[in-house]
């Protein structure tokens, strides 16, 4: 136990909003040409370990992904429609992410007791995200130190308390990360409007708000319009800014798949991931020794230079239809499904393919062989990921690649069409049930008929927007279901100071993260079940239901005995707060909510289309797709109903300072969005250390710089001087002018004003940076320029 002398020092110290500075004992080994294998299912194994939850997680393992069983907490990658491995229907951070779940270890009131937040906020997010599980609701009052225990009810209480005293509305926002089931998401988005408001962040505004925004216009659809068996039918597969050995390993699979039925993958990507390259598959005998090569083709693109990239394709296709008509483009599908190919073909007669190479970092030969797989296929699928919605362009290139598709005709065919390949576990199911700063008028009508009220009609904030309201005071209530807001979002300095100025800030979270420590005046945490918990109500387990990233709805039962009898599941939280707020005689009957999941079914079906015998088909073998008119070619752009509109878009003009660099973020392979499993990027060979700054060799001895040493990152948007201290310096095949850093240690350097045109969503992967030698003093000016970030 600390001595009281040692807690009064820490009372009037402000929580760090970062991780700590702390360098580690780094070591920078090989770099892999090939994911998976022994090593993954080594490091599988070692997490159960790490957590204590050998047996009790071993057996959850079996359960997982499993017909029957419950949803991976990791990503949204679908699950085979009939067979699924009986062993291993998981990747390796899946089964770190079950291991986190079903740890033993626990953070009771006890332990909040012995820690102040101060103390707290010292400890890095990985030190942090490995305490334990949650036990019981927990507050901070004004001014406190120390988390103490709180009953439920009177968390619900306090919290209905600040609801009812807001003077309007929308001083309330309502967060929601991709972790949350449907059913969860429908009640808590029909809480947030009852309460009036559509601020509803979530973390689509930071990863595939731009694949929507892009979609959407075009071809009448915001989501992907392929399922997991055309991506074993295609004839070429051109994944763009993706990592499938980290963000999406189960999907090495699928491309292994494709390569053995005769397939082409190309992979444009700054890095040259392993998981882009080769393939051993853990669920093969002879496969987890021997890789399957993925990649026929690595595009070592610039930065930004992908839009270069897809206009040198169109360029190239046109020229080759020209010498041979009627074998390259699908003339036909255009005339019948498309409109505005002639104003798009007349931009081409501007561009220049040597420019364009120049532009995207790629030689013409490079280009020329790309362009050969394009020309001769018309089975294509273009898989993309957050290092094409990140881009401040990122909504057009998404269109421009729509563009490709729609010039080969292959949209809404078996083995061919869009696949945005989608983070957290629910995260498109969160937007299907509502969850949408900007819901549609109809939508709105929807619940209006089904419950008698008028929902508020105005867009709401997305996180940038929110943000800023945060910082400029207008924001009282903050309510977190999930996630880490705090570290997920960029400017982290502005964000945190934001934060520190709502009345009360509330999260429904398993384990400790960042924004418990940087928090509003008031703070309550309240613990959830996970999806590997049992959900035992009246005395039997339940069902839940997500929506994977292809479109299926299927169900999710929890196995786990939970770690406390205090903890409580998402919907209930959210019908126990309403009726704390509105009682029985409010717009909506919560108690008919409370403890029945097939009464949110049934409203469901109602208000959402789609969900027709929910209750039914949701409890059936695998499920059932939603409908996606463009997968079956019925399309209906911005432009006209039935077809797919060409768009026009903007070749960008990327410069840089002399003594500039470009950065972006990414995380590394024991990393799930802002959760670090452990410290070591096995596959790039970075390992014990995650402040590192991925530099190209040349640019490195232009410096004067060698392997190891220590630099401080600045960057100047909006004429305000950010600073990332003490990161050491890596070597890596990265373009010129180029670098990569982690996230969230880098956020700070991305400003809350970079953003991507019309989606809004942070550019993370577009940060223009300056790199100096590290000065020991640095963490002076670091304190200096946090005074001066108002």
């Amino acid at each position: 136990m600390k001595d009281d002398k040692d807690i009064s020092k820490q009372e009037n110290k402000e929580p760090s909003a970062e991780n700590p500075f702390k360098l580690l004992n780094l070591k920078v080994d090989k770099v892999h040409n090939w994911a998976a294998g022994v090593p993954a299912v080594m490091a599988s194994i070692a997490d159960l370990f790490e957590e204590k939850t050998v047996l009790r997680g071993g057996k959850a393992l079996f359960k997982m992904n499993q017909m029957g069983g419950f949803d991976c907490a990791s990503c949204a990658w679908p699950d085979p429609d009939e067979k699924r491995s009986p062993i291993a229907e998981y990747c390796e951070n899946g089964a770190k992410a079950l291991a986190e779940e079903a740890t033993t270890k626990t953070t009771p009131a006890a332990f909040f007791k012995e820690h102040s937040v101060y103390e707290l906020s010292q400890h890095t997010d990985f030190e942090l995200g490995h305490y334990g599980r949650f036990t019981e609701p927990m507050y901070l009052p004004k001014g406190g130190t120390h988390y103490q225990p709180i009953s439920w009810e009177d968390a619900f209480k306090k919290i209905a308390t600040h609801i009812n005293a807001l003077d309007d509305p929308n001083e309330a926002i309502f967060y929601t990360s991709g972790r949350t089931s449907n059913e969860a998401s429908f009640v808590y988005q029909l809480f947030a409007k009852v309460v009036g408001t559509n601020n509803m962040p979530d973390c689509s505004n930071m990863c595939h708000e731009t694949s929507g925004t892009g979609l959407s216009p075009t071809i009448g659809i915001g989501k992907g319009t392929v399922k997991l068996e055309d991506l074993h039918d295609a004839e070429l597969i051109i994944i763009v800014g993706q990592n499938p050995g980290t963000n999406a390993p189960r999907m090495m699979s699928a491309l292994s798949i494709c390569k053995k039925k005769g397939g082409k993958i190309i992979a444009v990507n700054p890095l040259p991931e392993s998981g882009l390259m080769g393939f051993r598959d853990p669920q093969s005998p002879i496969g987890v020794f021997k890789e399957t090569k993925l990649s026929d083709l690595y595009l070592p693109v610039k930065i930004n230079g992908d839009m270069a990239f897809f206009k040198a394709m169109e360029k190239m296709l046109l020229e080759k239809e020209a010498l041979a008509p009627g074998t390259i483009l699908d003339k036909k599908f255009m005339d019948d499904k498309t409109v505005g190919y002639d104003e798009f073909v007349q931009q081409f007669a501007d561009y220049d393919l040597n420019v364009l190479a120049e532009e995207s970092g790629l030689t013409m030969e490079q280009l020329e062989e790309a362009a050969d797989l394009l020309a001769k296929r018309k089975k294509v699928i273009f898989c993309w990921g957050m290092g094409i919605t990140q881009q401040p362009n990122g909504v057009d290139m998404v269109r421009e690649m729509v563009n490709i598709l729609l010039m080969k005709g292959s949209i809404g065919i078996p083995g061919a069409g869009v696949c945005p390949v989608r983070g957290h576990s629910n995260v498109q199911g969160n937007r299907t049930m509502l969850i949408n700063e900007k819901p549609t008028q109809d939508q709105l009508d929807k619940l209006e008929t089904h419950f008698g009220f008028n929902p508020p009609r105005e867009n709401g904030y997305d996180v940038v927007h929110a943000i800023h309201a945060m910082h400029d005071g207008k924001i009282k209530f903050f309510f977190a279901m999930g996630g880490n807001f705090l570290s997920a979002t960029p400017d982290t300095t502005y964000t945190a100071r934001g934060m520190r100025k709502i009345g009360l800030t509330v999260s429904v979270s398993t384990k400790l993260n960042r924004t418990h420590l940087v928090h509003g005046l008031e703070s309550i945490i309240l613990p959830a079940l996970a999806k590997s918990d049992v959900d035992i109500i009246n005395g039997k387990a339940q069902i839940v239901s997500a929506e994977n990233s292809m479109g299926v709805v299927q169900s999710s039962k929890g196995i786990l005995k939970p770690v406390s009898n205090q903890l409580m599941n998402e919907s209930n939280i959210v019908c126990n707060m309403a009726l704390a707020t509105y009682g029985t005689t409010g717009k909506v009957d919560w108690s008919r909510f409370l403890n029945n999941y097939d009464a949110i079914r049934d409203s469901i079906e109602s208000c959402i289309p789609g969900f027709d015998n929910y209750n039914e088909r949701v409890r059936q073998r695998g499920g059932f797709y939603l409908p996606n008119g463009p997968r079956e070619g019925n399309f209906t752009s911005k432009v006209a109903t039935g077809k797919a509109s060409f768009t026009i878009t903007e070749l960008p003009v990327n410069t840089l300072e002399v003594d500039e660099y470009m950065m972006a973020t990414t995380r590394t392979h024991d990393q799930f969005n802002t959760t670090l499993y452990g410290l070591d990027d096995r596959y790039r060979g970075i390992l014990h250390g995650r402040r590192v700054v991925m530099m190209n060799e040349k640019d490195m001895a232009r410096e004067g710089w060698v392997e190891g040493d220590k630099v401080d990152l600045f960057n100047y948007n909006d004429d305000v001087e950010r600073i990332a201290p003490l990161f050491v310096v890596v070597p890596y095949p990265i373009p010129e002018r180029n670098t990569m850093t982690y996230f969230p240690e880098t956020n700070v350097l991305v400003s809350v004003n970079n953003v991507v045109k019309e989606s809004n969503m942070p550019a993370s992967k577009y940060v223009k940076i300056k790199i100096r030698p590290h000065d020991p003093n640095i963490f002076e000016k670091v304190k200096e320029a946090e005074l001066a970030y108002v």
